[in-house]
């Protein structure tokens, strides 16, 4: 039971703890729910804010307020109430701001930072990293800082602030990331040889440094490389210790002897033992060094000290200010010396007492000061003043032993080795010293100009103390400044541009080549050119005074034109001559009455016929240019006034009949000679016409139609051979009766004639001559004075006459009797003009001589006699008779004999005794000797004048070479030395390989007495040698230069100007080649040396232009249309196409490349020709009705299209010239009336329709009755009418306007103005051109214009100024040197003129002179005078080079040569011939020397340049020589520097060919410089190709791919895993040749791989080896495509058998269209065709 109660309690609180958990996880839930609720509600809403609104307050500052807008958003976007949003998280919507006013401005301003690093793009994304690889240039973002700051303090405000003024500057920005670059370095030099001569040593190589690392490129590897080395062993122990010998010390001052002794008894004082005044101890090598530095220090502090009062008195301040005296009393030996004797020494001082007395005597006051001034200006002059103030002193240098391992020992230690010289003689430096500035000078431009260039003004100081030694060297001794001057000085001259008056206007100048105008040129008019000369002069200058006072116009005197800056205006222009106008006249009247010459005065019997013509267009106002407008014939029975016959009034029968005979009745107007109605009663003496008979037919009499007009004459007069007639006709209409009737009449009564111009054909006419000269009229008062040079058009001065000729014509025949023609109708012979006044010519002054050349060279060289020039200008030309001009308007002159040029020289004066290092210092010196030793003498230079005579030493500073030296090395020689002066010249030679030339020195001093200096085998005084054995040789060098024309065949052209291809711009010209001179050692020398002048002379032609060549003008092509308006055409043809910048040709014909066409409008009269029908025929009846002679009937009649003149239809012409539409008919059909029918006449014209045209209109024609019909019988309707229809026959007319014509020119003109026409046309509304006199009729508006003026472009030739004079030459030495000239054009081609040509610059080769120049040598060994290593010098020598200019090398000559030359060395005047170094000591570890910068390089990608400039770099390696010694080596160095003008260079990997399994592989630089590094790793080439497992079959190798493959003639044989098993002979196909006897067989033999194939002659290149497999063991490419080929030949036979064997189909006859097509020639416009 227990055990259950237990359980069951159990139970329970088991039971009681799962309710519990059941509640605790119900309320878990619940709360996570609520959760989930509150956060999904916060996240579902959120507060918006907007922009900040602007600050407000009313201050300016911080006191201001902002606001903005809040509100609650939901998630998605849009607004919700406030309520959904937590309101504890609601911003503010409200805060302080800065108000910013204007003048903040001031006070703030964005202050940018700098560009941090720039950061690739691709690393600023999260995990993507920069590839390992770098391929190109990697695209980066570089940010910086920007902020509002104070400007006063920097203090940050906020960015409102600036923004508010400016926009806030870019924060970040594009850049860019190169790839990394490695150092590049040279390859290696060849190795150095063994540092020494015995036991084991260092071999070194090194390279240099051709770019350095950018961008985080590897650094630069090792520039040097050792191996070690061992030449032999050494004898004997080699000695580890060396001298060493350190820098020179400072330069001092030698001490006086009193000085010396002043300082031992000082020292002695002290306590401190000298060292026996100055002395070296050399017991021990330590004692000696310090006591060396000691005696420095003291001579140093003595220096120093030289101004204080330690001299005991003034013997010692004049020993100090003398030292090398000093030293020559105080440094003597303490040895015996003799004693001088007494009485020479009372004879000196005798001597010395005279010259005082001397000078005492002297006792003017004024001679003792002009005395004084002497002295000081020759002290001042005297060589070496104070400006050098050079002294002489001495310095020591350090001795010391070194250990190979570089530790200083004992000198002891060195006792090997001799010691060296410690002491030298130096020059005491002194720093260059100047006055002070001087005033500045006046400025250069002395007068004031507003707007002119500023001056200039200078200041100069002076050197007091030249450097010297090493000295300071001085600063500049010029300055400069712009200045202007003041306005109160005078204003400058201003010069400026005149010009004469135009010339003659000329048209030739505009001719073509082959215009046949060219032969006479007189009628030439239109466009043309004129010129003028432009001259420049100065404004303000006086004027030619010697003119008349009537000339108004200034004459200025010409000046140079270089000294006119502004443009000058232009030399020509295009001109006008007016063309004769021709008269347009328009056709001959008719022949008018015969009348009185004078119907005012009738009592002459003769008469005239006249006929008249007009001027449609002309001259207006003039008409003496155009031909004669009246003709007469002479006449009888004249009359003023006749009857004109208007009409004849109806025919009325007699006895008031209704038929039958009866008359009509005239109806008359009265008119006079030129047929305008007058009174009748004018007519009273005329005949007046009388009534004509006539009658009307009865019904049954024969009915005829009336009589037809009378034709117009046949002639317009009468002679022999012709006579004028006129014809009428009628035709029957009806017969008669049988019975009863009037009979018809014959067919010859149907037609009557009548004669016409009964006048005989003698026509006349007045014929004027032109007018004359004006000339005086001697009654009437003149005063025809000269005029000024104004130049006005309509100047006269007074009245004159003028004449013409006029003569009575015959026509045909010539001049006749004045009494044959109409005196009335007589022209004038006389009329007034007005005289035009007389111009003379006026020309200027002539202008200052033009400046002579500077024909002055260095050394006082002149070149040829120059001249100068002056002029004077036409500016009037003469006219009407006035002064002629001068002959002469320019003068030449010789120059006067040219000065010196200005220049400076340095002049060096006599060398000063040698001054040696005093003997105090080297008296313990071993060998040496107190009076003889090397030491330093100085010399004075002063600075002369080239013309001669002293000048200031800074012109010389300014304009001459380097400084020559003032000290030199020199040697005392001792007692026993020879002593001998410098060798002479060698003496010339006469000839060249004849004789021998000699050079002789002296024996000098006390050496001319020793008998061992007369020793001339060990001392020779002279030298022979052979005179030079020179050959020389002459050589053509460079290229042929442009062809010059020569000189004199020019011509002037007018103003000076030339035109593109006259015959002075081309033709025969020469060229010329340099000649250089070499000699036997191919050195240039003068030209003259080969008997030369220096050129290749070789003709040559100038090809002169030829223009465009074009055929005459055609006739003008008949008019497009006979009536109205149309167009007619002429043309020209291309004869020869222009060559060599001729004239174009004008633009051709785009169809016919060789035609050019010009079409105009034209006007075809509609009445010019016209239809002419003769009378019907008499009829011809088909049904013929026998008994009454009528019925149906034919009648016919012949037209023709005539010619209509004046006179009427003259001529036939062809029928197409009629309008066919107006063609009357030439048959007809009608019934033909029977007696007693009505009989109407023809029907007449229709009357014309109403406009505008209206179907419901009609219009109506009508005929009248001739015969009245007889009983029963009516009259046919004697009217009709039809209604008026558009286009059929009711019409609209308009007027057309044609198109301009092209500009149209007189015959005499080749350009200019013109005149285009254009046509008005009369046109029916179906579009047919009809007479003007339809439009004219309706009276239409015609407000065209005609004509109007135009102008045709003139072809201006290009017009070139004179060739410039030649300049100088481009070099002054050398092949290279051109002389070059150029010319300018004057006047642009315009139009269709000949162009400029394409050489406006010529050059001609300079005459080739040697360039010679200083160079110096390679510097020498660095070496240590009297010590192993330690300081030393290097020396080199400056020698005299020529070269031809093209080499930098050139070759060594004499230094005579250059003996004219200023001492400079590639643009340095400072020659430096030797220089300090340092001698490494043994064993010691050094850098090299800086190498050369190298070239200049950019960073560039695939050769394009990144922007980040170029870098050039120089190194220093490490050098080592024992090997002991290598850790001590220093690190090797490099520099780089920022460079300009550099370029792209790139890097590619080279191999070479495989040797074996490898090859030699290296990087390359675009130049061709084999480099280390530059070239990426990642592409390097494979340099090892080793086969694995090893290639061990017979007959293989491995190959590139690093696979085995087989020899040629081998094919491999693969295993299954792609090894090779084996190489197999591949079977060789062998084609017999011509020579083999079994040509006809081809066999297959196997290859023998072990023994070589002998090929038979001949048979070289005859077997091919067939290899199927490649070295991989696969098929080779050309298996495939054998493969293929085989196939596609399978299925071509089989196609072919198939079609071959099956059956063909019946043929299909098919229509072939052979049409011809036309045969289209084109023409391209080429002469040659």
């Amino acid at each position: 039971m227990g055990l259950a109660g237990t359980a069951g309690g159990t139970s329970g609180v088991l039971e009681r703890n799962a309710r519990l958990w059941r509640l605790a996880l119900l309320f878990l839930s619940i709360w996570e729910l609520g959760a989930q609720t509150a956060v999904e509600t916060g996240a579902r809403y959120r507060w918006q804010t907007g922009p900040w609104g602007r600050c407000m307050g009313s201050e300016c500052g911080p006191g201001g307020s902002q606001s903005r807008a809040v509100w609650c958003a939901h998630a998605e976007g849009w607004t919700t109430l406030h309520t959904n949003c937590n309101p504890a998280e609601r911003p503010s919507n409200q805060q302080s701001c800065f108000r910013v006013c204007d003048w903040h401005k001031d006070l703030y301003d964005w202050q940018l930072g700098a560009w941090n690093q720039c950061v690739s793009v691709s690393m600023r994304s999260a995990g993507v990293q920069r590839p390992a690889v770098c391929a190109r240039a990697e695209e980066g973002i570089q940010t910086r800082e920007v902020g509002c700051v104070q400007k006063a303090n920097g203090e940050p405000a906020e960015d409102a602030i600036c923004e508010y003024f400016e926009p806030k500057p870019r924060l970040e920005q594009a850049c860019l990331i190169p790839c990394p670059r490695d150092c590049v370095v040279s390859e290696f030099s060849p190795w150095t040889f063994c540092s020494k001569t015995c036991g084991i040593g260092l071999q070194n190589r090194i390279r240099i440094v051709l770019a350095p690392p950018l961008f985080g490129g590897s650094a630069c590897p090792n520039l040097t490389e050792f191996q070690t080395c061992q030449p032999g062993p050494c004898e004997g122990e080699e000695s580890p210790y060396s001298l060493r010998v350190g820098p020179w010390g400072p330069c001092s001052v030698s001490v006086s002897r009193q000085a010396r002794q002043a300082i031992k008894a000082l020292s002695e004082s002290d306590g401190v033992k000298p060292t026996g005044e100055g002395r070296t101890q050399s017991k021990r090598g330590e004692k000696r060094a310090k006591v060396g530095d000691k005696r420095s220090v003291q001579a140093d502090d003595v220096s120093k000290d030289g101004d204080r009062p330690l001299r005991p008195n003034r013997k010692l301040g004049k020993a100090n200010r003398n030292p090398d005296r000093a030293s020559r009393q105080v440094d003597r030996p303490k040895r015996p010396r003799k004693v001088k004797n007494k009485d020479k020494k009372e004879k000196v001082r005798e001597k010395v007492r005279e010259k005082l007395k001397e000078r005492g005597k002297v006792k003017d006051l004024a001679a003792r000061e002009l005395l004084k001034k002497t002295r000081n200006r020759n002290r001042q002059n005297r060589p070496g003043g104070k400006s050098w103030d050079v002294q002489i002193g001495y310095q020591t240098r350090e001795v010391t032993c070194v250990h190979k391992r570089g530790n200083v020992d004992a000198l002891s230690f060195c006792s090997h080795e001799s010691l060296p010289v410690t002491y030298q003689a130096c020059v005491m430096p002194k720093d260059c010293d100047v006055s002070d500035w001087s005033e500045w000078s006046a400025c250069s431009r002395d007068c004031y100009r507003p707007d002119g260039p500023e001056g200039e003004q200078t200041r100069t100081r002076k050197v007091i103390q030249f450097p010297i030694g090493g000295g300071a060297e001085c600063p500049e001794l010029e300055e400069k400044q712009p200045c202007r001057p003041e306005e109160t000085v005078a204003p400058c001259i201003v010069h400026s541009w005149k010009t004469s008056e135009w010339s003659e206007c000329r048209v030739d100048m505009l001719l073509s080549q082959q215009d046949r105008r060219r032969g006479n040129q007189t009628s030439l008019c239109g466009g043309g050119v004129q010129t003028r000369e432009v001259y420049c002069v100065q404004d303000g200058a006086e004027r030619t005074s010697n003119l008349s006072s009537l000339r108004t116009k200034e004459v200025w005197r010409p000046v140079d034109n270089s000294l006119c800056l502004a443009a000058p205006p232009n030399a020509s222009q295009l001109c006008h001559i007016n063309c004769p106008v021709p008269c347009d006249l328009s056709s001959w009247s008719a022949w008018g009455p015969c009348t009185y010459e004078n119907c005012q005065d009738p009592s002459a019997k003769k008469g005239f016929k006249m006929r008249k013509r007009k001027i449609v267009s002309g001259p207006p106002g003039v008409t003496s240019n155009c031909p004669h407008l009246v003709e007469a014939i002479p006449c009888e029975d004249p009359s003023c006034f006749d009857w004109l016959l208007l009409r004849l009034d109806s025919c009325v029968p007699d006895n008031d009949k209704d038929c039958g005979p009866g008359t009509q009745n005239p109806q008359v107007q009265c008119v006079n000679s030129d047929g305008q109605h007058v009174e009748r009663q004018l007519c009273r003496d005329a005949i007046l016409p009388m009534p004509v008979i006539c009658e009307v037919p009865c019904p049954k009499d024969c009915a005829l139609s009336p009589w037809t007009s009378w034709s117009l004459c046949s002639h317009t007069c009468s002679g022999k051979n012709t006579e004028g007639k006129q014809t009428r006709a009628r035709s029957i209409l009806a017969y008669h009766a049988a019975e009863g009737g009037v009979q018809c009449p014959n067919i010859s009564a149907l037609q009557e004639v009548r004669s016409c111009n009964e006048h005989p054909c003698t026509v006349y006419h007045w014929q004027t001559g032109p007018w004359g000269q004006c000339t005086e009229d001697s009654s009437v008062p003149a005063a025809n004075t000269s005029a000024g040079r104004g130049r006005v058009n309509n100047a006269s001065c007074s009245v004159g006459m003028q004449t013409r000729k006029v003569i009575c014509v015959r026509v045909n025949v010539g001049q006749v009797p004045p009494k044959k023609c109409p005196e009335s109708l007589r022209p004038d012979t006389v009329r007034p003009c007005l005289l035009p006044c007389k111009r003379d010519c006026v020309v200027t002054s002539y202008s200052d001589w033009s400046s002579c050349p500077s024909t002055c060279q260095t050394g006082g060289k002149t070149k040829k006699k120059q001249q100068q020039h002056r002029r004077r200008v036409v500016v009037q030309f003469p006219a009407n008779g006035g002064q002629d001009c001068p002959e002469v308007l320019s003068q030449l002159r010789d120059c006067d004999a040219p000065s010196v040029c200005p220049g400076y020289k340095w002049k060096s004066h006599k060398w000063r005794r040698c001054q040696m290092v005093p003997w105090s210092i080297r008296q313990d010196s071993p060998g040496s000797e107190e009076t003889c030793g090397a030491g330093l003498q100085v010399r004075a230079v002063s600075c002369r004048k080239r013309a001669g005579g002293q000048a200031d030493v800074e012109a010389c500073l300014k304009f001459s070479s380097s400084m020559p030296p003032l000290t030199q090395p020199c040697q005392v020689p001792c007692q026993e030395d020879c002593q001998l002066s410098s060798w002479s010249k060698f003496s010339p030679c006469a000839a060249d390989c004849v004789g021998v030339r000699v050079r002789k020195r002296l024996l000098v001093g006390k050496s001319k007495k020793r008998e061992q200096c007369k020793n001339h085998q060990v001392y020779p005084l002279s030298e022979t040698q052979y005179c030079p054995c020179n050959k020389y040789n002459a050589q053509p060098v460079g290229n042929w230069s442009d062809c010059i024309l020569a000189e004199g065949g020019r011509t002037e052209g007018p103003v000076g100007t030339k035109v593109q291809g006259d015959t002075k711009e081309c033709g025969q010209g020469y060229r010329y080649q340099a000649m250089a001179c070499y000699d036997q050692d191919n050195r240039i020398v003068e030209t003259s040396r080969c008997n030369s002048h220096g050129y290749i002379e070789e003709a040559c032609i100038i090809p002169c232009p030829s223009d465009c060549k074009l055929s005459e003008w055609s006739n003008w092509s008949r008019c497009s249309k006979s009536c109205g308006s149309g167009v007619k055409v002429r043309s020209k043809w291309l004869r020869e196409k222009p060559y060599n910048s001729g004239r174009p040709c004008p633009k051709l014909d785009h169809v016919n490349q060789a035609q050019v066409y010009e079409v105009v409008p034209c006007l075809s009269d509609c009445g010019q020709h016209v239809w002419l029908a003769e009378p019907w025929s008499v009829w011809k009846v088909s049904n013929l009705d026998l008994n009454n002679n009528c019925g149906e009937g034919v009648q016919t009649r012949k037209v023709r299209c005539m010619l209509n003149t004046i006179d009427g239809p003259s001529e036939q012409v062809e029928d197409y010239l009629c309008d066919p539409e107006e063609m009357p008919l030439g048959a007809r059909n009608s019934r033909l009336p029977c007696p007693e029918d009505c009989v109407l006449s023809d029907w007449g014209l229709w009357s014309p329709c109403p406009l505008p045209c209206n179907v419901n209109r009609t219009r109506e024609r009508r005929a009248y009755l001739l015969r009245q019909p007889g009983q029963q019988q009516e009259c046919p309707p004697s009217s009709q009418s039809e209604s008026c229809k558009l286009n059929s026959n009711c019409f609209h007319y308009s007027y057309n306007i044609t198109d301009w014509s092209t500009c149209q020119l007189s015959d005499r003109a080749v350009c200019g103005n013109g005149i285009k026409t254009r046509m008005l046309d009369c046109v029916r509304s179906d579009g047919k051109s009809v007479d003007l006199t339809f439009c004219n009729e309706l009276g239409l508006d015609r407000k065209w214009q005609m004509n109007a003026s135009c102008v045709v472009e003139c072809p201006v030739n290009c017009q070139l100024s004179e060739w410039a004079p030649w300049s100088q030459c481009t070099h002054k030495c050398g092949l290279q040197g051109k002389l070059r000239r150029s010319r300018s054009v004057v006047q642009a081609p315009q139009g269709d003129g000949r162009p400029c040509p394409s050489q406006m610059e010529q050059w001609k080769p300079c005459l080739v002179k040697p360039c010679y120049t200083w160079r110096y040598s390679p510097w020498s060994d660095c070496k240590s005078e009297g010590a192993t290593c330690g300081d030393g010098l290097r020396f080199r020598n400056m020698s005299c080079f020529v070269t031809d200019g093209s080499d930098l090398q050139g070759s060594l000559v004499d230094d005579e040569l250059c003996g004219d030359l200023d001492l400079v060395v590639d643009g340095d005047t400072r020659i430096i011939l030797q220089e300090s170094c340092i001698v490494p000591c043994p064993g010691e570890c050094y850098l090299t020397d800086w190498t050369a910068w190298s070239a200049c390089q950019l960073s560039c990608e695939s050769g394009d340049d990144l922007g980040f400039g170029s870098v050039q770099v120089r190194s220093r390696a490490v050098v080592a020589q024992d090997p002991e010694n290598l850790l001590q080596c220093p690190g090797q160095e490099l520099e780089a520097r920022p460079c300009t003008e550099g370029q792209c260079l790139d890097y590619k990997w080279r191999a070479a060919a495989w040797r074996g399994s490898s090859r030699h592989v290296w990087c390359q630089r675009s130049d061709g410089l084999n480099v280390t590094g530059g070239c990426p790793a990642t592409t390097q080439p494979l340099a090892d190709r080793s086969c694995d497992p090893a290639c061990t079959k017979p007959r293989s190798f491995c190959t590139e791919a690093g696979v085995c493959g087989c020899d040629e003639g081998y094919t491999e044989v693969m295993t299954s895993d792609g090894l090779l098993d084996q190489c197999t002979v591949i079977p060789v196909l062998e084609i017999p040749s011509a020579d083999d006897n079994k040509a006809d067989v081809k066999t297959i033999r196997a290859f023998n791989p072990t023994q070589p194939a002998v090929s038979p002659p001949g048979r070289v290149g005859r077997t091919w080896f067939l290899q199927p497999f490649g070295p991989d063991g696969k098929l080779k490419t050309w298996v495939y495509g054998v493969a293929a080929g085989v196939f596609v030949l399978l299925v071509f036979i089989i196609s072919m058998t198939y079609l071959a064997c099956k059956k063909p189909k019946k043929a299909q006859r098919r229509q072939m269209n052979n049409r011809l097509k036309p045969l289209t020639l084109a023409y391209d416009g080429d002469a040659d065709m």
